[in-house]
C-alpha cells in the first residue's frame, strides 16, 4: 500500500507543478465567466441606435412606424434615388424604399444601408412594415382592429415538476438543457485528457525504459493503479480549482452587472417609462443571462446532490476509462501504434455524446434510460439527465453497474498492463493481447 501511495505522490506533485496545470485552472474558469457575462455587458452597454430614412411612395406609412431604442425613423419627401445620393451625407444609416403598390407587391420594399445591413435591423423593419401593412389590409376589409387586439392572446406557461408528496417546483427546462451540456461536455472531455495522459504517462516511461527499474520494486498492479490515481487526483483538484474560481468569478461579475442592470431601470423610471417596459427590460435581461436558469434548476434538483453524484460519476468513469487507456499504453511503444487500440475505447464515449444529445431532447426515453445505466455510456449520460431529475433509485443502480464496470475493467487492464510493459519490439495484434489476460503467473 505505501508503494502505491508513493507512486500516486509522485504523479500527482509531477503534474501539478507544470506551469500549463495552473495556466488551465486560472483560464478556464475567465472564460466561462466571459460567456455569460460578455453577451449580457454588450447588451447592457449597446447604444447603437439606427436611423432609418424611410421613402413612402404609397403614403400609407407615415407616423405609423414606431421607433423603437435602437431604431429611429424618419420620413423623408424625396425620391429613392436622391436618397441614396445624399446617404453619406445625412445622418441615416439606412434607406428603406416602399413601393407605391406595396398592397399588392409586398416583396417591393428595399433596403439600401452605409455598411452591410444586419440579420436583426433586416427583420426588424421588415416585422413593421408586415405588421403595418396587416392592419391596412384588416382595415379595409371593414375589420375592427381594437377588437382584434383586445382578442390577441399570448401563452406563456410556466412549467413545475411535481414531486412525490404531491408538492410543486418550478422547474426550467432551458436550465436543465444548459446545465446537462455542461455536464456531457465536462466528463467527455475529462474522460480522453486523463484518461490520454495515464496512457502517454505509461508509453513515455515505457520507451525511455525506466519503467523496468520501476517494475524492479513494485508489481505492475500496483504501478498502474498508482498512476490511475494520481492522475485521477490531479483531475479532481483542478476541477474543485475550477468550481471555486468560477463561482468567485460568477459572483463578482453577476454583483457587477446587477448595478448596471439596475441603474437602467431607474433611468427607464425617471423618463416616465410604464410597469410593462421595465418588465420588459428585465425580462430581456434575464434571456441574456443563462445563469438565472441554471441557479433556478440547481435550487429544484438539490447543489449537494449534483455535487456529490458529479464526483461518483466523475470518479467511477475516470478509473473504467483510464484503466482502459493504461492497459493501451503499456501494450504500444509510442502515441502512433496506441491509435488503433484507442477506437474501440474510444467510441463508447463519442457514444455517450451523441446520446447526450438525444436525452436533452427526450430525459425520460427508454433510450435515456438505458444509455444512463450501462457502465460505458453511465458517466456522461448519467449527469447528462440529472437536471431534467432521475429517481435515486436509478442514480444507485447506476451507480453500482459502475462499480461492477470498473472493476472489471481494471481486472482485464491489470492483466494486460503486467505483459504489455515488458513487450519490446513487437507490435501485439488483438489475439496477442486476448492471450495475455489469461497468462498466469
Amino acid at each position: 500500500m505505501n508503494k502505491i501511495l508513493l507512486i500516486i505522490q509522485r504523479e500527482y506533485t509531477t503534474r501539478v507543478r507544470k506551469k500549463s496545470f495552473w495556466i488551465a485552472s486560472l483560464l478556464v474558469p475567465i472564460l466561462i465567466a466571459a460567456v455569460y457575462a460578455i453577451p449580457l455587458y454588450l447588451f447592457l452597454n449597446s447604444n447603437d441606435t439606427k436611423t432609418i430614412e424611410v421613402v413612402d411612395e404609397s403614403k400609407l406609412f407615415k407616423g405609423k412606424l414606431q421607433s423603437e431604442e435602437d431604431i429611429t425613423f424618419k420620413f423623408v419627401e424625396t425620391t429613392f434615388e436622391q436618397a441614396k445620393k445624399n446617404l453619406f451625407k445625412s445622418n441615416a444609416d439606412i434607406v428603406v424604399n416602399i413601393p407605391k403598390d406595396i398592397l399588392d407587391n409586398p416583396n417591393g420594399v428595399k433596403m439600401v444601408g452605409k455598411k452591410s445591413i444586419g440579420l436583426s435591423i433586416q427583420y426588424s423593419i421588415q416585422g413593421k412594415i408586415q405588421n403595418e401593412l396587416r392592419n391596412i389590409k384588416l382595415q379595409r376589409a371593414n375589420i375592427d382592429l381594437k377588437v382584434l387586439e383586445e382578442n390577441k392572446v399570448n401563452v406563456n406557461a410556466k412549467t413545475y415538476t411535481l414531486d412525490e408528496d404531491g408538492g410543486e417546483q418550478s422547474s426550467s427546462s432551458t436550465g436543465a438543457m444548459i446545465l446537462a451540456g455542461i455536464f456531457g461536455m465536462i466528463l467527455y472531455i475529462s474522460a480522453f485528457l486523463y484518461g490520454s495522459q495515464v496512457m502517454n504517462g505509461v508509453i513515455e516511461e515505457k520507451s525511455n525504459r525506466i519503467i523496468e527499474v520501476m517494475i524492479s520494486s513494485v508489481r505492475p498492479f500496483q504501478l498502474m493503479m498508482g498512476k490511475i490515481v494520481g492522475v485521477g487526483l490531479v483531475g479532481l483538484t483542478q476541477f474543485l480549482l475550477w468550481g471555486i474560481l468560477t463561482f468567485g468569478a460568477s459572483t463578482a461579475t453577476t454583483a457587477i452587472m446587477s448595478g448596471k442592470i439596475q441603474e437602467k431601470v431607474e433611468t427607464l423610471k425617471k423618463s416616465g417609462a410604464g410597469s410593462d417596459e421595465i418588465k420588459k427590460y428585465q425580462d430581456s435581461v434575464k434571456d441574456t443571462n443563462p445563469l438565472s436558469s441554471i441557479s433556478q434548476t440547481i435550487e429544484n434538483i438539490s447543489l449537494a446532490k449534483i455535487i456529490i453524484c458529479f464526483f461518483l460519476f466523475y470518479i467511477g468513469g475516470y478509473l473504467l476509462y483510464s484503466s482502459l487507456f493504461a492497459a493501451i499504453g503499456s501494450a504500444v511503444e509510442n502515441a502512433s501504434e496506441a491509435q488503433q487500440f484507442m477506437f474501440p475505447v474510444t467510441i463508447p464515449i463519442i457514444l455517450s455524446f451523441i446520446l447526450a444529445q438525444v436525452i436533452i431532447q427526450k430525459p425520460d426515453s427508454p433510450i435515456a434510460f438505458w444509455a444512463s445505466i450501462f457502465p460505458l455510456t453511465s458517466p456522461i449520460d448519467m449527469m447528462v439527465r440529472l437536471p431534467f431529475g432521475v429517481p435515486n433509485w436509478e442514480i444507485a443502480l447506476s451507480f453500482v453497474l459502475l462499480v461492477f464496470g470498473f472493476l472489471g475493467t481494471t481486472w482485464f487492464a491489470g492483466k494486460v498492463y503486467r505483459v504489455g510493459i515488458l513487450m519490446y519490439g513487437k507490435k501485439p495484434s488483438w489475439k496477442e493481447i486476448s492471450k495475455w489476460v489469461f497468462y498466469k503467473g
